[in-house]
């Protein structure tokens, strides 16, 4: 007799087209019923167009037909808000207190390893001002979707992705917005935008302690930050900033990275600290937090965020980075 585990293994073979992840994935599927080799498949229809739903009708039918003991294949559609759906396991804040400092960088690279680790992954592009993620990715597709919700836009190796930037006429386009329409936007990409089932989303915070940030510390169930702050002593005051924010709204600051800690000159083995002594273990101890890597000033790595290729980046330092998150964060309950 078929079971419904069996379908549902069916149904996580069955991808979504334009979006490239199963139903299951995206945690569409509301109810599997069997009965006498006939077999009743509920689906919400939430962020897909009308020919979206065809097309996998279809493609859901064909591949649970071929299962053993099933006669008859119905599938149905059911209506449900985004926010209702959607089980993230971990909300990871990317911020600091100051612009420049690599935010973005850190929340990409971090979402590379652990996709690499078999995570899945999301990436919340809360930087509306000043988007900077498709960019490292590639990315210039519209996202998908219909008047019940959005679908993020998914990279070459399958993090999702949502930014103001994608749904822009250009990428060159300025958002010229007020703080209560920005802070509307950072929870729309929460509660409008299907994230389905993600094991972690990283929100790329913007600079400061303003709006943004606070409506994301505020709305969301985040379960930790990890602040970024470069070797300037300019930078670090304003980065503690962060820290006391962090932990004034009650967040575990998860740990701290440093960013442009070092250029390392491979012809005489050498590492010049250009903008100064690291100060690692000084923001590490100020954080009360591990220090969770000290990035390299990387001409490979910058030519492949201009690429939009970021993914391929192979550094022992960013897959160290992303063993940290997947540790502290990713590996408790």
């Amino acid at each position: 007799m078929i079971t419904e585990q069996q379908i549902r293994e069916s149904l996580d073979k069955v991808l979504v087209p334009g979006v490239m992840r199963s139903p299951v994935k995206m945690n569409l599927v509301r109810d599997i019923a069997t009965s006498d080799g006939k077999v009743n498949i509920t689906l919400s229809s939430t962020a897909l167009a009308p020919e979206i739903q065809d097309r996998l009708k279809d493609s859901i039918k064909e591949a649970t037909g071929k299962l053993d003991g099933i006669n008859e294949v119905n599938v149905d559609f059911t209506d449900e808000k985004p926010k209702d759906l959607n089980q993230i396991k971990r909300v990871i804040a990317v911020m600091s207190g100051k612009g420049g400092v690599g935010k973005s960088l850190v929340a990409s690279l971090t979402a590379v390893a652990l996709r690499r680790q078999g995570y899945e992954v999301g990436i919340l592009d809360a930087d509306i001002t000043g988007p900077s993620i498709p960019k490292m990715f590639g990315l210039n597709n519209r996202p998908a979707g219909s008047d019940t919700g959005l679908l993020p836009v998914p990279s070459r190796s399958g993090i999702e992705v949502m930014s103001i930037n994608l749904l822009l006429p250009g990428e060159d386009e300025a958002v010229i917005w007020r703080g209560p329409l920005i802070a509307r936007a950072i929870t729309q990409f929460w509660e409008e935008v299907l994230w389905g089932q993600i094991d972690c989303l990283l929100v790329d915070l913007p600079p400061g302690t303003a709006d943004a940030p606070l409506t994301v510390l505020q709305s969301f169930p985040i379960s930790g930050v990890i602040i970024v702050f470069t070797p300037q002593d300019l930078t670090n005051m304003v980065v503690r900033k962060a820290v006391k924010m962090a932990r004034q709204m009650d967040k575990s600051i998860l740990g701290v990275v440093e960013n442009m800690s070092y250029l390392y000159i491979p012809e005489i083995d050498k590492k010049m600290e250009i903008f100064g002594k690291s100060r690692g273990e000084e923001m590490a101890q100020a954080a009360g937090a591990p220090l969770l890597a000290q990035l390299p000033i990387d001409p490979d790595m910058s030519r492949l965020c201009d690429e939009g290729t970021i993914e391929r980046y192979d550094g022992e330092v960013m897959n160290g980075l992303g063993e940290s998150v997947s540790r502290i964060a990713l590996q408790t309950d």
